[in-house]
């Protein structure tokens, strides 16, 4: 007689070799058929009803961890509980920390906490921690305010990281005074009773002042400083030996080829250059394009264990803040001898690929090579071309530019079949004046001349990807796994508010067909955002998980060794496929620093992710710090803003200039009943009736702006003039004109877990 599909569940993942995984691939694993996946699945739910089975990160099944320590980094909340985030994903999801259960832990420190059952939601165990001990502190430099109260000093940090003041002992160390942004490193972490001490090591200056807001940013992200002399001297060396006509002897020479870059206006270093040629027709699937995307040879001069290479890999990528670039290599390679300048004979790494009428690939070829970029153009001169006016643009450079929109078209057409996901999210180009200052901002350029090269650069990543699979090696990929069960319930439950409805298969192809069908639709941003919250996070990884955003069932970074240093690792691994060395396992993997085993490269990519997301956050926080300080001249003023997030708390609403979203606190609405709907989006007042759901424009007015915490304060222009409103009735809220809270039943606030996925070329 077979065993319950519950038992045999529970062996699966008793097993020494079991590794946590999705209901989905563990019932492929199981070997279940079609017709037994219904009972397969009510097993499944059965155990996690009953606490047998868990769910882990990336709602993978595991057994309930046992009663021992997570080890994990500790995040803080404002409200003051906090969240731990295991080491090992795969050991348990992360853990809640209640107010008071964090010990000593502050944000970024790694801690063991012990594992606490917290009560059960929609049928699911949840599960808790408490902060045992502090294994490491993560850290100990902040960036605050120095503020003075009475006899008492001490620095309130900026951001959210740390949300608790740190008390100076000496506070005219480094000559700062009250009001300036200083460096402050804690030398008494708090407890229950006791504060945290610290001392000022360095003074930034007044807040508003050139460049005091970056280097804000840069301690308060740790981002690199200057190169290290060795590292500098290294590069300069390599810049004096370098032979271009040398090395072209050994490499395919591309002199007499048209290739063109594309890229922003203020762009230092050229990654990439595309060359394109039509090809003679020889059958309805034969080639019809031959594409040449030529990506800088940054691997010919930064070789494994060289100075340059470990700084490269400790900086991870390089950090493009507004009006600021924080290199990856030191300036004479990336904004010289590595970067593809017009006219200058440059060091490349070729991916040929072949292409028919319909822009499938017929076959795809690498080569060393050696170009000469004929004309290094700017998106708004590819605009120009594709709009009729060239200008004095020479006309093989026209040419190029009109067969590459032909092909990128094609290209798209195919990938949209396919089931890739294009999100219309918007963002903010800020305009600086000399000193920093943001003096205009506009949407983003999104013309097709962008779209081009993006699609040509998917085209190649994925090119090698591919290679990298069939030479059955271990590398670095860009995995972007499909969003999880829950994650895509909540959207589904989202979506039927605009009266949209998803089949139970939410696949990338479902998805981008309701994007479509609100383009131009005031809901669109909401929804866009919807799909984009459901996704989880891209991340580097030698998994072979593919990229949900872009329907990939292979893929990579290859594109941007200058910038990137997990393009830098594919580099080294096809320059071994070009000498016919790309064979992994045994003996060549313990010569040749470029074959890395699965286990090392996992570390890698987790490294790699975090330094990818750190740029990212930076840039993101100094944007937001230049728009806030621009908007403080501003308070008062009123705009129409478009609802971009419901919370118990209030609405976020974003600024239709600055794409910035502001906060419009729940108190705030008026005189009523207030109930927050967050699975659907909606704020309702009882007595009004009136509703305010995402993707609503509003008239609002800057009433604060807090540089401190980054924060944007709104209040709704039609309710500033409300009488103040009666008793509430419990289980909602009831606020006057004044925003003085009178019920006592208010919904609780939960903690909203926002999954980012991160689509790049």
């Amino acid at each position: 007689m077979p065993k319950p599909f519950s038992e045999r569940i529970i062996e699966a993942l008793e097993r020494p070799d079991y590794e946590p995984m999705k209901a989905r691939r563990l019932a492929r694993v199981m070997s279940i058929g079609e017709a037994e996946l219904g009972d397969f699945h009510d097993a499944v739910d059965a155990l996690r009803r009953v606490g047998r089975v868990v769910h882990g990160t990336k709602n993978a099944l595991m057994l309930p961890h046992a009663a021992g320590l997570v080890t994990g980094i500790y995040r803080a909340n404002p409200e003051g509980f906090g969240f731990v985030v295991p080491d090992e994903p795969e050991s348990h999801a992360d853990l809640y920390i209640a107010s008071g259960n964090q010990g000593e832990a502050v944000t970024g420190d790694r801690v063991e906490c012990s594992v606490i059952k917290r009560g059960k939601r929609d049928g699911k165990q949840l599960f808790g921690g408490k902060v045992v001990r502090v294994v490491e502190r993560g850290d100990s430099r902040y960036v605050g305010e120095l503020v003075r109260d009475g006899s008492d000093w001490y620095v309130r940090p900026d951001g959210n990281s740390l949300h608790i003041p740190i008390f100076i002992g000496d506070p005219g160390a480094k000559s700062a005074r009250a009001g300036d942004l200083v460096v402050v490193e804690i030398t008494q972490y708090p407890t229950e009773g006791r504060p945290a001490r610290g001392v000022v090591v360095e003074r930034l200056g007044k807040r508003g002042r050139r460049g005091v807001d970056l280097q804000t940013v840069v301690h308060q992200y740790h981002l690199p400083d200057q190169f290290p002399q060795e590292v500098t001297q290294e590069a300069r060396e390599l810049v004096k030996r370098f032979d271009p006509d040398a090395e072209s002897a050994n490499r395919e020479t591309l002199f007499e080829e048209l290739v063109v870059t594309i890229d922003p206006d203020d762009a230092r270093d050229f990654d990439d250059a595309i060359s394109l040629r039509r090809l003679k027709k020889r059958g309805k699937k034969a080639p019809a394009w031959e594409l040449g995307v030529h990506i800088a040879d940054v691997s010919h001069f930064v070789v494994p264990g060289s100075e340059i290479d470990q700084e490269a890999e400790q900086r991870g990528t390089s950090v493009y803040l507004p009006g600021n670039v924080i290199p990856m290599l030191p300036e004479v390679l990336s904004n010289g001898l590595c970067s593809l300048q017009e006219n200058e004979p440059r060091l490349t790494k070729s991916a040929f690929i072949r292409y028919d009428e319909a822009g499938r690939v017929v076959d795809t070829r690498f080569s060393n090579t050696v170009i000469r970029s004929a004309k290094r153009l700017t998106y708004g001169q590819a605009t120009a071309i594709l709009d009729g006016s060239p200008g004095k643009l020479k006309r093989p450079v026209v040419d190029i530019v009109k067969n590459m929109n032909t092909l990128a078209r094609a290209i798209q057409r195919r990938r949209m079949k396919q089931g890739m996901i294009v999100l219309d999210l918007p963002a903010v180009y800020l305009e600086l004046n000399e000193d920093g200052q943001v003096v205009d901002a506009h949407p983003e350029d999104t013309s097709f001349s962008h779209t081009i090269i993006e699609m040509f650069m998917v085209e190649a990543n994925e090119a090698v990807a591919r290679l990298m699979v069939q030479r059955n090696v271990p590398a670095i990929r860009r995995i972007h796994p499909e969003p999880d069960e829950d994650s895509l319930l909540a959207m589904s439950r989202f979506l039927q508010v605009f009266g949209l409805k998803m089949g139970k298969d939410l696949s990338p192809d479902s998805m981008q067909k309701v994007l479509d069908k609100l383009k131009g639709h005031p809901q669109a941003y909401a929804v866009n955002l919807a799909v984009l919250k459901s996704m989880q996070m891209a991340e580097y990884s030698p998994e072979l998980v593919g990229h949900f955003a872009l329907a990939s069932e292979h893929y990579t970074h290859f594109t941007s060794p200058i910038r990137r240093y997990p393009d830098l690792m594919v580099h080294r691994l096809l320059q071994l496929h070009l000498e016919g060395q790309l064979h992994g396992g045994g003996k060549r993997l313990k010569k040749n620093p470029s074959l890395l085993d699965a286990k090392t490269l996992k570390e890698k990519g987790r490294a790699l992710s975090y330094l990818s997301r750190r740029a990212e956050s930076a840039e993101r926080e100094l944007k937001s710090l230049k728009v806030l300080t621009l908007l403080k001249d501003n308070v008062g003023d009123t705009f129409e803003g478009v609802v971009t997030g419901v919370t118990n708390f209030g609405l976020f609403v974003q600024h239709p200039a600055y794409l910035i979203d502001g906060l419009l606190r729940i108190e705030d609405l008026g005189n009523d009943w207030w109930e927050a709907d967050v699975k659907r989006g909606r704020i309702r007042g009882e007595r009004s009736r009136r509703a305010f759901t995402l993707g609503d424009k509003i008239v609002i007015r800057i009433v604060e702006v807090d540089l401190p915490s980054r924060q944007l304060k709104l209040s709704l222009v039609d309710a500033e003039k409300e009488s103040p409103g009666k008793k509430s009735r419990g289980g909602k809220r009831d606020f006057g004109a004044k925003g003085k809270k009178k019920s006592k039943g208010a919904p609780r606030r939960r903690k909203k877990s926002l999954n980012k996925s991160g689509v790049s070329k």
